[in-house]
């Protein structure tokens, strides 16, 4: 390493030696003149040549360093022009005051000094700089290319300012990104198909064309595997396994899983409609784990009434489909088996709470009534969780007070707390989403929770439930439980008022039997009739006030009619039970010519209650479940929490505009 000499100090060593000989030259010429003259003048000559020789190595040392210095200035210029990653200085302003070969050649043009880089390369930014130091990192496609830019700004101080500089390179990612795509693309994706209620749809076709049925959904299903590149095998003669690569599956999904339209096209004398749902598991750590979030998205398909396709990752969920109504099942089979199951659970409990949703309504606490009366039946004790009882129960849960048949049947929250344990059996009626329950916390506790319900899968669900009766195509809740109670014991005998309560609440599900009404639903209505039920004391259940008449004019008054399809209306009167108005404002609206889904809106406390209805042929769930709601297809709810009413408004006016543009 070359070290530069220090020449100030050679000089001040020089200097002192001088004075020393000049001193000792003077002290010799004290005694001796000549002999001291003669050591002064050779002092003086040896100085003379030690400084003379001293300045020439200066002088020797500064064209040295003036050379280095110009040559290093050249190879720093060399090195920038002949860098093999493209760079260029620019100012603040975007002007180009420097760049290299390999810039130009990314450019293709070599006229780039005080030229804008934004008109050369397009919009990039520069602001997120302005006020780092560090290196900072941004990506950009240039001409088919991708380029991770690494940028620095540059500080350089003159006598007069400062002037900043930054230095941009251009790192090309394409091979990278293009590698990382192709890895992402041939991700494998694992399905499961299954046709929904294969069974019953052959029996719904004549003997001869069964085979037809069943010959056509392999077709469509070969064409799908052809179309698709994917690998498709038969595991049951209901169900199919499906590998193909994620590629593949973005095409499929933006054209919305065709095969679902083609599916439903099959008609060979069946009076039921061909429809499948498909589970599909991506993202997974491995193929077993994408394996099982197939399953996991077949039984969410399923739980959300078939005809729909679920695509699972391990974050996320995307739903396709589900246009079609749930084929209502003959065989009670499973009903059965529930009960005799239930029965054994509820005789292993010493412990029983019931709840059904916030702001129960009759199906919800009727069927609540129910499985306390069979509870009852059973030889336990049991107890229905409730905090308030709102205007759409208040009437029943008045009478079921008043008759010491049900002493002691209600209890709050803070009580259902403190008696809760981990044994203690709690049943969840008309609901399957933990935090719109009654009380959540007691799912918490406990470590025996039984789920009733009708309505169509959510994404959040009651996990790990000891027992699960969750049928979609059923009416309402109160048509499950009564079915329990027919097929658990036939020496089970129920209270007359317990019979009105279940009724009651097939009533409102189905809007009197006018939705959702299968045959089994007026073989359940018929046994609760049989049993003692008075249709006219069920009928004073829904007795309204004269206000309810008013508000429900508002709303009429206030609706707006979208497309000559979809209707939405609001009311911004207050009340109680403002959830149930709106509800029968909603079913009102469907009365309208050409109306084929309506959307009604109220406020209470600090919620905002959506009512949607339709007649079927669109999906209210779906556009529900957007703002966090569910249900059915044709009957579906949602509650925001600290929206205004006016905000709310105009997030449903949004989705049913979403769906109109989607429907073209």
């Amino acid at each position: 390493m070359n070290i530069k000499p220090n020449f100030d100090k050679i000089n001040r060593e020089n200097t002192i030696y001088m004075v020393i000989m000049l001193a000792g030259g003077l002290f010799i010429s004290y005694y001796n003149f000549l002999i001291g003259a003669v050591f002064i003048a050779i002092s003086g000559i040896i100085f003379y040549l030690n400084f003379r020789k001293s300045e020439s190595k200066k002088r020797e040392w500064l064209k040295y360093v003036e050379e280095l210095s110009l040559n290093m200035d050249k190879t720093a210029k060399k090195s920038i022009k002949y860098l093999p990653i493209p760079m260029c200085v620019i100012e603040f302003n975007g002007k180009i005051v420097m760049h290299n070969d390999k810039f130009s050649e990314i450019v293709g043009n070599n006229r780039l000094l005080d030229r804008d880089l934004e008109d050369i390369v397009g919009e990039i930014d520069l602001n997120k700089a302005l006020n780092d130091e560090n290196e900072m990192y941004s990506e950009i496609e240039y001409k088919n290319k991708k380029y991770n830019i690494v940028y620095r700004v540059i500080k350089n101080k003159t006598d007069s300012d400062i002037e900043y500089m930054m230095v941009l390179y251009w790192l090309d990612n394409t091979k990278y990104l293009d590698l990382k795509q192709k890895f992402i693309n041939e991700k494998t994706v694992i399905g499961i198909i299954e046709v929904d209620g294969y069974e019953e749809v052959l029996k719904s076709a004549d003997e001869e064309n069964r085979p037809l049925i069943t010959a056509d959904i392999e077709r469509v299903l070969s064409t799908f595997e052809t179309e698709s590149k994917a690998a498709l095998k038969r595991i049951s003669k209901e169900k199919f396994f499906l590998v193909m690569n994620r590629e593949e599956l973005k095409k499929i999904e933006s054209n919305k899983f065709e095969i679902l339209d083609k599916i439903r096209h099959i008609e060979h004398t069946n009076t039921l409609p061909v429809t499948i749902s498909m589970g599909l598991g991506i993202d997974g750590e491995t193929i077993n784990d994408n394996f099982k979030m197939a399953i996991g998205a077949l039984d969410l398909a399923l739980g959300r009434g078939g005809d729909q396709v679920v695509v699972k990752t391990k974050d996320n969920f995307s739903f396709y489909g589900g246009k079609s109504k749930a084929v209502e099942k003959k065989t009670k089979v499973k009903s059965r088996l529930i009960g005799h199951a239930l029965r054994e659970i509820i005789n292993q409990s010493e412990k029983i709470l019931i709840m059904g949703h916030r702001y129960p309504d009759m199906d919800a606490m009727g069927a609540a009534v129910g499985i306390y009366d069979l509870c009852k039946a059973c030889g336990k004790e049991a107890n229905v969780v409730l905090e308030v009882a709102n205007d759409s129960i208040d009437i029943f849960a008045k009478k079921v007070k008043k008759d010491s048949y049900y002493k002691g049947i209600y209890i709050n929250h803070e009580t259902a707390i403190e008696e809760c344990d981990e044994d203690t059996l709690v049943i969840v009626l008309d609901t399957h989403r933990p935090n719109f329950t009654e009380c959540p916390k007691l799912l918490d506790i406990s470590n025996k929770v039984v789920v009733i319900d009708h309505h169509r899968r959510g994404v959040e669900f009651i996990s790990d439930t000891v027992l699960l009766f969750h049928e979609i195509y059923v009416s309402s809740t109160c048509e499950m439980v009564t079915e329990l109670i027919q097929y658990m014991d036939e020496n089970i005998k129920i209270n007359k008022i317990t019979a009105e309560g279940l009724l009651a609440g097939i009533n409102l599900d189905t809007k009197n039997f006018a939705f959702k009404t299968g045959v089994r639903t007026f073989e359940a209505a018929s046994y609760l009739r049989k049993i003692g039920a008075d249709t006219v004391e069920v009928k004073k259940l829904f007795n309204a006030d004269i206000s309810d008449f008013t508000t429900k004019a508002e709303i009429i008054q206030n609706t707006k009619i979208i497309n000559n399809r979809i209707c939405i209306g609001y009311t911004s009167s207050e009340i109680d039970n403002v959830n149930v108005i709106i509800a029968k404002a909603a079913d009102e609206l469907l009365n309208i010519r050409q109306v084929e889904a309506s959307f009604v809106l109220g406020q209470k406390d600090d919620r905002v209650f959506i009512s949607a209805r339709s007649l079927g042929d669109i999906n209210v769930h779906v556009m529900m479940e957007k703002l966090g709601g569910g249900g059915h297809i044709d009957i579906a709810g949602a509650q925001l929490k600290n929206v205004s009413l006016k905000k709310a408004y105009n997030m449903v006016h949004e989705i049913i505009e979403e769906f109109l543009e989607e429907d073209k």
